[in-house]
Formats: C-alpha cells, sequence, structure tokens
C-alpha cells in the first residue's frame, strides 16, 4: 500500500521533471502552435479530472443527503474557487507571453515569476492527488487504487508540456540548459508537497472528504479557466486549443472510467 501511495504522489513530479528535460534534446524553443497544443491539452486532463475523478466521487458520497447530495461538492467547489484567487493575488507570478506580472508588486526575476505561475496550478493538482489516496486508504468505496492511480497518471501526462513549456522558453532568452531544467524541475516540486500536506491533512477530517475532493476541483477548474483557456486561445484565432483540449478531456475520461 505503501509503494502505491509513493507512486500515485511523485508520477506527477516525473511528468513534470521529463518535460522540463526536453531542454538538453530540443535545441530550439517550442513553436507557438505546440505550444497552443499543449497547453489545451493541459486544459482538458485538469477539467475531466476534476469532474470524473473529484466532484462526481464527492457527490457520490454524500448520497445519503439526498436531494441535498449536491451541497458538498457545490461549497468545496466555491472555497477552491476562492483559495486559488487569494493565492492568485497574493503571490506575484507572470504568465506566459506575458509583460505584466499579476499579484503584488514585486522585484523577482522574470524566470522566478514564470516558476511561481506555475507552481500556483501545481497546488491544486497535488491537492487532487492527496485527497484521492486519503479516501482510498481510507477504504472509501467510490475510490479506488487504480482510480487513483489513473488521476496521477492523468496529472503526470499533462505534466510533462508544463515542464517544458517552462524550461525551453528559459533556455531561448539565454538560460544555461541545467539552469532551465533546473527552473521546470523547481516548478513541480509543489505539487508532491500539496500532495502530501493534503493527505495528512485528509486523514484528520475523512468526515469532510466530499469538500476535499470538489475543493480540489474547484481550485484545478480555476487555473484552467484563468490561465490555461485564455493561454490556449492566444495569438491568431486558431481551433488547435480546442482540439486538444478535447483530447486531453477524452483521455482522462478514459482513463478514470477504464481504471476507476
Amino acid at each position: 500500500m505503501q509503494k502505491e501511495v509513493m507512486q500515485g504522489i511523485f508520477l506527477p513530479f516525473l511528468g513534470t521533471t521529463l518535460g522540463a528535460a526536453c531542454v538538453f534534446t530540443i535545441r530550439k524553443t517550442l513553436h507557438a502552435a505546440l505550444q497552443r497544443t499543449l497547453t489545451g491539452f493541459a486544459a482538458g486532463v485538469m477539467t475531466a479530472a476534476s469532474v470524473w475523478s473529484l466532484l462526481v466521487p464527492a457527490m457520490e458520497q454524500a448520497a445519503g443527503m439526498g436531494r441535498w447530495a449536491f451541497f458538498p461538492a457545490a461549497a468545496g467547489f466555491w472555497l477552491g474557487i476562492l483559495f486559488l484567487l487569494v493565492l492568485d493575488r497574493t503571490i506575484p507570478h507572470l504568465h506566459q507571453h506575458s509583460d505584466e506580472p499579476e499579484g503584488p508588486h514585486s522585484r523577482l526575476k522574470r524566470s522566478t515569476m514564470l516558476v511561481l505561475a506555475v507552481t500556483l496550478h501545481n497546488i491544486p493538482e497535488g491537492m487532487a492527488v492527496g485527497v484521492v489516496l486519503a479516501g482510498w486508504l481510507a477504504g472509501n468505496e467510490t475510490i479506488t487504487a487504480a482510480g487513483a492511480l489513473a488521476l496521477s497518471a492523468g496529472i503526470a501526462i499533462q505534466n510533462f508540456p508544463e515542464g517544458a513549456i517552462i524550461s525551453m522558453p528559459l533556455r531561448s532568452e539565454g538560460a544555461g540548459k541545467g539552469r532551465a531544467f533546473l527552473y521546470g524541475l523547481l516548478s513541480g516540486v509543489a505539487e508532491p508537497l500539496a500532495a502530501l500536506l493534503t493527505l495528512w491533512a485528509a486523514e484528520l477530517i475523512l468526515p469532510a472528504l466530499p469538500y476535499l475532493l470538489s475543493f480540489a476541483a474547484g481550485a484545478m477548474i480555476y487555473v484552467v479557466v484563468e490561465e490555461l483557456i485564455p493561454e490556449a486561445s492566444a495569438g491568431e484565432h486558431s481551433n488547435l486549443g480546442t482540439l486538444s483540449f478535447a483530447a486531453g478531456f477524452a483521455l482522462m475520461m478514459a482513463l478514470d472510467t477504464a481504471l476507476g
């Protein structure tokens, strides 16, 4: 059981690490169309994971509330949205293709704020993994080991392009390969940390598991709508972002259904 937990926690981080390592094998920066495709794909995976791996189990666990079974999912969802909104307003960060930093004024370097932007949406992903693993360890009938692994695998898949999207632009701006890789790596560190902290907290307050599941979903959806979808649609009009979103959504839905 301990092996499965460690795999679930660190598999997404492996995805980020492998993506960041692209800086050693790809000479040129990522083409804008490819970045758009990868970002749309990541958004699709996160949206499907929020629905199938988090919100649906949250409502299933609250089925005993009858018509009010939606309440824990809705309340937790909004708490997750507001949590990310607070982080978005209090942590200085910079999104790709933007020259205007967000959050409070800071003298941090551009590279540091780029890493912080990715770190912000790695936090809810880590929380999602942690709370699902906590539910499985508690013997919850709606969460299986395979389902928890499917969530981790789906997030790992979408973390691969995220690692590349961080390290490759830094390399094109003049950073050395080792430094660019390190920044990409650091952007993913928050994910296993958030998973471990959530796993520890969830074990203490298991009755609130439906709220925690939907909390993670709300935080992930905030990232998708506030950051990933706009980036996937940036630049000249193209359907690449939409099609890659659909591909990511379908893949994550298939993983969760087949393995869950």
